[in-house]
């Protein structure tokens, strides 16, 4: 099973294609992203090879073509790559980063309904302050006025 899923903005890009597609050619992933980008049909190919050595696309061959497949799970490698940056941040910023969050993207009614949820169960449990896990307190800037 795959560890840590790393994947690089342009090969999301690539990603998110194959995800939508289920099954598909690199010519229709180029037909997809001519619109989208300027990149030549071997920055694309070149993308797909390393999404492929990395794992996280399958590939058979029909004829003369390859048809490419996604490995991975679009949502679980979605969660896996939000909280991986969540981890990466100070949990006393992580409430404000979550309201910006919020703020600048477009929710469906029944998304915010399963929000309201989930922060009504967090509410009974949460503490009044976080306290600050940054990398080092000697440099950290949490704390100070």
């Amino acid at each position: 099973m795959l560890e840590k899923v790393e994947i690089s903005n342009a090969e999301w890009e690539i990603m998110r294609v194959i995800w939508t597609l289920g099954e598909t050619t690199s010519r229709q992933i180029i037909e997809v992203l001519s619109d989208k980008k300027n990149w030549k049909p071997a920055t694309t190919k070149t993308l797909i090879g390393r999404l492929v050595s990395k794992g996280y696309v399958g590939t058979r061959r029909e004829g003369r073509a390859y048809i490419y497949y996604p490995v991975i799970k679009e949502q679980k490698t979605i969660n896996e790559q939000v909280l991986t940056n969540f981890e990466n941040i100070c949990q006393m910023h992580v409430g404000q980063t979550l309201v910006e969050v919020l703020n600048n993207v477009k929710l469906s009614k029944n998304d915010i309904k399963k929000l309201e949820e989930v922060l009504k169960i967090k509410f009974k449990d949460a503490p009044e302050k976080l306290s600050c896990n940054c990398v080092s307190e000697k440099y950290c800037n949490c704390n100070r006025g």
